[in-house]
């Protein structure tokens, strides 16, 4: 047997690369020790069976943004049944399009933004990418969202009307917005600056009750459809270099 040594001196052995390429292909997860995929240059080995996949040149790993279609009854940011839990390897969305390299690593330390009430669905963001963090809290008001809601009830004559042109709301008025009829019980709307419970609370003042609440949109992103339809409950995505909010 061999002496121990860290993967990432076995790599520059076996490609004649620099140690910063060799840490580059381990970190990219394209290195695997018997087998496994490993992404911890310091691994030590010894006699394992190593290879490396060495079609894709190696680059620095580019932090990870994660789209989920979060389902209701899971809780957003903050509660007992936090959403971050269901991003998992498993759940990945099988028509994902990004082509993104899946890696252990972008399961760490994932922030997750845009709130979404417990009893909604749809759209959220999770992110290691400090850039996407800061878009989606400093620009937040001028980012449009775009919600399904289906209603009960029966709407006042002049509801739509009011709705779009904004209502008063504490002390002033909420910014117009765009609102249609999708059937004869589903509303669709597009708005910005949303605030949590603001749709409910919409809906109510002109003689609708909101029973479901499903997140479509955030700024230029959606959920997500592929050959197969619309991504799943509870599945997730990458957000694919070059997709901006």
């Amino acid at each position: 047997m061999t002496d121990p040594v860290r993967l990432a001196q076995r790599v520059v052995q076996l490609l004649n690369c620099s140690r910063n390429e060799a840490e580059h292909y381990i970190r990219n997860g394209r290195v695997s020790v018997d087998g496994e995929i490993v992404e911890l240059p310091q691994h030590r080995v010894s006699d394992e069976r190593i290879e490396i996949d060495t079609r894709t040149p190696p680059g620095e790993v580019e932090p990870a943004t994660i789209l989920l279609h979060k389902p209701a009854g899971v809780d957003a940011i903050e509660g007992p049944d936090p959403a971050v839990a269901l991003v998992v390897p498993a759940s990945r969305w099988e028509d994902d399009p990004s082509g993104v390299h899946l890696l252990q690593r972008h399961f760490h330390r994932l922030v997750p933004l845009v709130p979404l009430e417990r009893e909604a669905s749809g759209l959220m963001v999770l992110t290691q990418d400090r850039r996407v963090r800061r878009r989606l809290v400093e620009d937040a008001d001028d980012i449009e969202q775009e919600f399904v809601v289906e209603v009960e009830g029966t709407v006042a004559p002049d509801g739509l009307e009011r709705l779009r042109d904004g209502l008063p709301h504490r002390g002033g008025l909420l910014p117009r917005c765009s609102v249609s009829w999708q059937s004869e019980n589903r509303l669709r709307f597009a708005l910005k600056g949303v605030r949590e419970g603001q749709l409910q609370w919409m809906c109510g003042q002109v003689g609708l009750r909101a029973v479901a609440i499903r997140r479509l949109r955030i700024g230029r992103v959606a959920t997500g459809k592929g050959p197969n339809g619309a991504m799943p409950p509870g599945a997730w995505r990458y957000l694919p270099v070059g997709e901006r909010f």
